[in-house]
C-alpha cells in the first residue's frame, strides 16, 4: 500500500480529482446562484395594465411604407423571401465546407506525424529494449 503513494502518478490523479471536484463545485455555485437570491423562490408580480398599454399598435399601411416610396409597406417579421434565405443558406453551406475541409486537412495532418513519430522514434526505442532483454 505504500508503494501506490509513491508514485508520483498516484498524486498526479489525486491532484486531477481534487481540480475537476472544486470545479464542480464551482460551477454549482454559479449555477445555483444565477437567479440571485437561490433561497427565494421566484415570484413575478403582474402589473396593473391599462387597456391603452396592452392596444396593438398602428399597423395601417399608410404607417409602414417609408415616405417617397412605392413598394409594398414593410410588415415587421420574418422575412418570407427565398431569394434571400437562398442567398443566406448558400453563403453559409459555403463557409461550413470551408471549415471541414481545414479540420479534415488539420486531423489528417495530426494523424501523419503520430505515424512519423511511432514509426522514427517508438518503434526502434521498443526494438532497443527488447533486444536488451532477450
Amino acid at each position: 500500500m505504500r508503494q501506490i503513494f509513491k508514485q508520483p502518478l498516484t498524486w498526479m490523479v489525486v491532484g486531477e480529482i481534487l481540480v475537476v471536484a472544486t470545479l464542480a463545485a464551482l460551477a454549482w455555485h454559479v449555477v445555483s446562484g444565477a437567479n440571485g437570491r437561490p433561497d427565494l423562490p421566484l415570484v413575478l408580480s403582474q402589473p396593473a395594465s391599462s387597456p391603452e398599454d396592452t392596444a396593438a399598435p398602428d399597423l395601417s399601411p399608410d404607417v409602414l411604407v417609408p415616405p417617397g416610396s412605392t413598394s409594398a409597406p414593410l410588415l415587421p417579421g420574418l422575412n418570407v423571401d427565398p431569394a434571400f434565405w437562398r442567398s443566406r443558406l448558400a453563403g453559409l453551406n459555403q463557409a461550413e465546407a470551408q471549415v471541414e475541409a481545414l479540420e479534415w486537412r488539420i486531423v489528417h495532418s495530426a494523424m501523419e506525424t503520430v505515424q512519423r513519430y511511432v514509426d522514427s522514434v517508438v518503434v526502434p526505442a521498443v526494438e532497443r529494449a527488447e533486444g536488451r532483454r532477450a
